[in-house]
C-alpha cells in the first residue's frame, strides 16, 4: 500500500506515519506534504498513491483547493479537528474521516474500510460538486434546537421555538417560555450567543437576549436607547436596548 500524507502539523503527521507503520508494516509512506501548493505539485509530477491521508486545514488554505487544481485519482481519508456534525457528507464522498488527535482504533476502522471498498476495484474520485457540498456543510453552523431544563419531575427539554427570551439575574441565567414559565439554565449569556441562531435571537444588553417573535413593539427611550415591549412581558429595566447595540438591533429587525 502506497500512502501519501498531506498534513501541516508536525506531531499529527508523525502520529499518522507511526500508526500506518504499526498497523500496516508493509505500507510505504511516499511523502509528507504540508500545503496545498506542495501537494498539488507533487500529485502532478508523481504517480498517484493508493491512499491519501489529508488534513482539511493546511498551511496555505483548505485542502479542498487541491481538488480544484488537479485531479486526484486516489481515495481520501480526511483528518480534521472539526466536530462530527459538520462532517456528515464525508462518509459518502470519501473513504472516511478521523478526528484529531487520531485514535488507533478509529485508524484501524478507516484502513479496513479502505481495503474493503477499494482493495480490488477501481478508485472513484471526489468531484467538485462533492467538495462544494462539504464546504457548505462545514460553513453552516448548527444551532441548538432545544435546551434541557430541570423540573420537579426531573429533566425535560424545551424547544427553541417555545422560548421568548433569556435573562441573566443574580448571577444565574434563565429562559422564559412563550407560555410565561421561567426556567434556570446552566449557561451564561455569552455561551447562549454561540448556541442561538442570530437571525432569531439578539442580545439587547448585558442582561438579556430576546427572541424575534417575542418583540411586540419598539419605542424610543432616553439617552438614545430603545425600549421593547415583549410578550410575555418582562421587567421595564430589562427590555432596554443599550445605546451601543441600537444600530445592530435595528438591522436585526430589518428596520
Amino acid at each position: 500500500m502506497r500512502i501519501l500524507i498531506i498534513e501541516d502539523e508536525f506531531h499529527a503527521a508523525k502520529r499518522l506515519s507511526g500508526l500506518v507503520t504499526k498497523l500496516r508494516p508493509g505500507a510505504q509512506i511516499l511523502n509528507v506534504l504540508d500545503s496545498v501548493e506542495d501537494a498539488t505539485e507533487w500529485l502532478e509530477q508523481n504517480s498517484h498513491p493508493d491512499l491519501i491521508f489529508m488534513d482539511i486545514q493546511l498551511a496555505d488554505g483548505l485542502s479542498f483547493e487541491i481538488f480544484k487544481k488537479t485531479r486526484i485519482e486516489a481515495p481520501v481519508i480526511f483528518t480534521t479537528a472539526f466536530d462530527e456534525y459538520a462532517l456528515r457528507a464525508f462518509k459518502t464522498n470519501s473513504v472516511d474521516y478521523l478526528l484529531k488527535p487520531v485514535d488507533e482504533v478509529e485508524m484501524v476502522g478507516a484502513l479496513e474500510k479502505y481495503e474493503r471498498l477499494f482493495g480490488k476495484t477501481d478508485t472513484p474520485t471526489l468531484e467538485v460538486g462533492a467538495i462544494q457540498a462539504l464546504l457548505k456543510a462545514m460553513a453552516q453552523p448548527e444551532y441548538s434546537s432545544r435546551f434541557v431544563i430541570k423540573s420537579s419531575q426531573g429533566l425535560t427539554y424545551l424547544s427553541v421555538s417555545e422560548i421568548a427570551w433569556f435573562l441573566s439575574e443574580g448571577g444565574l441565567t434563565y429562559l422564559v417560555s412563550k407560555a410565561n414559565k421561567k426556567h434556570h439554565l446552566d449557561y451564561t449569556l455569552e455561551q447562549l450567543e454561540d448556541l442561538l441562531d442570530p437571525k432569531s435571537f439578539f442580545r439587547i444588553n448585558r442582561k438579556m437576549i430576546v427572541g424575534i417573535e417575542s418583540v411586540q413593539k419598539v419605542s424610543d427611550y432616553f439617552n438614545s436607547r430603545l425600549k421593547i415591549a415583549l410578550q410575555p412581558a418582562s421587567g421595564d429595566e430589562d427590555s432596554i436596548v443599550s445605546r451601543e447595540r441600537v444600530k445592530a438591533f435595528r438591522g436585526w429587525l430589518g428596520a
